[in-house]
């Protein structure tokens, strides 16, 4: 068996469990994401995390990206190969597996209903995503009402979020936060 604390074999067994628990894409896994990479494996501060999820966010592609970086931060472009192929390779196969039977139980009943009942599952990991998220960005008063305002803006107007992000990042880079 390997070392437990090498740090490629934590990040393929750890993402490779994650990818199989990620319902509604990889934002749904933040919360174990941040468990694993800042409380266990001290890989990096509620800091460095919040914003390797920002930068995750406003780079082009998939929302995976996060688990690139996670594994960056903790084992070079090694650790970024494999945390990203073992996210990647599970599910991909397990969603290839799937997809041929599902198609094939297209009218049935259970499956409308399989699919009805994990929208709120999926919305309640991306929900608990953006509590960890907020909690680990609040690190001063300006933070906290930094990340309510801009979460207030998003639910309330038709604003593109990428704005938002990017106008918190300049009141970042300005020294207040």
């Amino acid at each position: 068996m390997k070392d437990e604390s090498d740090p490629l074999w934590s990040l393929a067994v750890q993402f490779a469990i994650l990818s199989l628990f990620a319902i509604g894409g990889a934002n749904a896994a933040v919360p174990e994401m941040h468990r694993l990479a800042v409380e266990l494996q001290q890989w990096m501060t509620d800091r460095q995390f919040a914003d390797l999820f920002a930068i995750a966010q406003l780079t082009p592609g998939p929302n995976v990206i996060i688990v690139t970086l996670i594994g960056y931060q903790a084992a070079g472009l090694a650790g970024a190969a494999v945390a990203t192929a073992a996210m990647c390779g599970p599910t991909c196969v397990l969603a290839y597996c799937v997809g041929r039977a599902w198609e094939r139980f297209r009218e049935a009943r259970w499956r409308r209903a399989i699919q009805g009942g994990l929208v709120p599952v999926s919305i309640g990991l991306v929900a608990a995503s953006a509590l960890i998220l907020a909690q680990a960005a609040g690190q001063s008063a300006v933070a906290v009402a930094l990340t309510a305002a801009t979460a207030a803006a998003a639910y309330f107007t038709r604003i593109n979020p990428l704005w938002l992000l990017g106008a918190a990042g300049l009141v970042g880079l300005s020294g207040y936060v």
